[in-house]
């Protein structure tokens, strides 16, 4: 039970990079998420009311670009948005997945940096 006061609006993942503009670029083509802040160490992007943070990273031990980030962004209408990235290129027709044994409907792909990006539908 939440307490009256602060209410939860959302999340902000912020993913490693080793090319902001690049991957910036990518992100614009295949996914439709355009940058509404940017310098060359750090960027926001943003879809309708989802955003997605993109943090520089050296590669190094001391600033490893580690890659493997998750993030599951929940729709409606999984279907539509399923044959715009279809047409973008950033899936392939085989990668939609209904009814899991979780009950969603997803499909998923990966970033320029190994991030793996899921859509999302509650199958309920």
């Amino acid at each position: 039970m939440m307490e009256k006061g602060t209410r939860l609006l959302q999340i902000v993942p912020v993913l490693p990079s080793a090319d902001i503009a690049g991957d910036i670029a990518w992100y614009r083509e295949k996914t439709g998420f355009e940058p509404f802040f940017q310098d060359e160490m750090y960027a926001g992007l943003r879809r309708e009311n989802l955003h997605i943070h993109l943090q520089w990273h050296a590669g190094t031990p001391e600033d490893p670009l580690l890659g493997g980030s998750v993030i599951r962004i929940f729709v409606e209408d999984i279907r539509s948005i399923f044959e715009e990235f279809v047409e973008r290129g950033a899936v392939s027709r085989e990668k939609l997945r209904m009814n899991t044994p979780w009950r969603t409907h997803e499909f998923g792909f990966f970033d320029l940096n190994h991030n793996a990006v899921f859509i999302v539908e509650n199958a309920e």
